[in-house]
């Protein structure tokens, strides 16, 4: 009686660990699917990115979330360990940048720090810029989005801000300003872009939030970026 009272007290306990064990699994498997999603999905497909400074008001601003599009130039694999590059690979891109696309990329001075500027001039033009006004090949660019904040005007010889070039943009890079000209860290003081720092294209603005007035900035949400 006692042996038949054991067995059945074993047998009832043994299905109850087998469907911990099969549950435990599934959710390890979940997670791990998820990480793996997530991680895929920011690499190759899209990533998050807040605006840090002002160089392109008013495009964008201060606080301003972006989604940018990393499959549109080449989607990247990138993978370092202790600042050490152990693999990398770009996939094929839909199409090259071109002028007006504002795009995301690594610093050239510091590739650890991410840069957003507009493109400006691609590989083969030729960029000057005379008293605050942008001409590729000789035309003189029609920029509604760009603002000026200081009506100064400095020489070449003291400053690349407001005087520039002529300087032809070398095979594999891109010529970057920021839209805020005057407040902005770009091209002209740091060189062309090599294109292989390139991470993406800015798509879509999904939140904004004003930190001066601590609200959010509802007629910025959910727009294209151009």
């Amino acid at each position: 009686m006692s042996s038949r009272t054991s067995k059945s007290r074993t047998g009832a306990a043994a299905p109850s660990k087998k469907a911990g064990q099969s549950t435990f699994g599934e959710w390890a498997k979940a997670i791990v699917f998820s990480v793996l999603f997530v991680v895929t999905f920011r690499g190759v497909v899209a990533q998050a990115y807040q605006i840090p400074t002002g160089s392109m008001e008013n495009t964008l601003l201060v606080g301003d979330y972006l989604f940018i599009n990393k499959m549109l130039y080449g989607s990247e694999i990138d993978i370092g360990m202790g600042g050490h590059r152990l693999f990398y690979y770009r996939f094929p891109a839909f199409r090259p940048p071109e002028q007006g696309d504002i795009i995301v990329f690594r610093y050239p001075e510091n590739p650890r720090q991410d840069f957003i500027k507009r493109c400006v001039a691609v590989a083969g033009q030729t960029v000057e810029i005379k008293n605050k006004e942008l001409y590729v090949d000789g035309i003189r660019q029609v920029e509604p989005y760009v603002i000026h904040i200081d009506p100064k005007v400095f020489p070449a010889e003291l400053t690349h801000r407001d005087n520039f070039g002529p300087f032809k943009v070398p095979e594999g890079t891109l010529f970057m300003m920021g839209d805020n000209r005057d407040n902005s860290h770009d091209s002209r003081f740091w060189g062309p872009l090599p294109v292989n720092l390139i991470k993406g294209k800015a798509a879509i603005r999904y939140f904004s939030w004003d930190g001066d007035h601590h609200a959010v900035r509802l007629g910025r949400m959910f727009q294209a970026i151009s």
